[in-house]
């Protein structure tokens, strides 16, 4: 069953001279609890293309279907509730909250949405992640692998259809990278959650169902892995 379909998506940055196409007429579909790795050099328009299906960033034409939804014919409200709810989105950096501990961290982005904790799917991830014992310790007081491990609780408390993880690795060293990987591999299957991963990484790519290369905005390649 397709969760998710991008129909000639473009992304124009400046006008005139100045202008620069960041994505230019993207197409193509995932299928729900499908793994799909985007690779591409510096500037291909990776980044991108993750923030507009996130909700981040508006595309200048084309459509973003998730989920039965046409993501920008939404009004601002709604925009915010379907990034609240719809997409789970990792970063390269944590982006935690320094003076919040592990769990409220975690839980920020369902509170911030005017829902109850799930407290059992709380403590489901808490064990899952590797983070019993440290629900209190704040962000500087863990590691970096540790971190993100966090970071990917909170982007998956709301139970996403989606999760988009931007260089997910970036910042650890080759175990601690293959933990993450692990990890959101183990999510993928455990909720047959979709998930899309930027990365640099062709062993991570490797891992994928699924690889697409994007190269000065458009898609080069679609190859299924398995």
């Amino acid at each position: 069953m397709e969760i998710l379909r991008v129909e000639n998506l473009c992304k124009t940055y400046g006008k005139g001279e100045n202008a620069v196409h960041a994505l230019n007429d993207v197409s193509f579909s995932v299928k729900k609890g499908e793994f799909v790795a985007i690779i591409g050099p510096s500037g291909s328009g990776k980044s991108t293309l993750l923030h507009i299906l996130g909700g981040v960033d508006k595309p200048t034409s084309g459509r973003v279907i998730m989920d039965g939804c046409d993501v920008y014919a939404q009004d601002e409200d709604k925009l915010a509730i379907f990034r609240r709810r719809q997409v789970g989105l990792i970063y390269q950096f944590y982006n935690l909250i320094p003076v919040l501990n592990v769990t409220e961290n975690m839980t920020l982005p369902v509170l911030m949405d005017g829902q109850e904790v799930n407290q059992e799917r709380l403590k489901e991830l808490l064990s899952t992640l590797g983070l019993k014992g440290r629900e209190n310790h704040l962000p500087n007081q863990l590691s970096g692998g540790q971190q993100q491990r966090v970071s990917i609780g909170r982007a998956l408390m709301n139970a996403p259809a989606v999760m988009l993880a931007d260089e997910p690795t970036g910042n650890l060293d080759s175990r601690n990278s293959q933990e993450i990987v692990e990890l959101l591999k183990f999510s993928n299957r455990k909720y047959n959650q979709t998930l899309i991963i930027i990365t640099h990484d062709e062993n991570i790519a490797l891992q994928a169902d699924r690889i697409l290369a994007i190269e000065d905005g458009r898609i080069t390649r679609d190859e299924v892995i398995r």
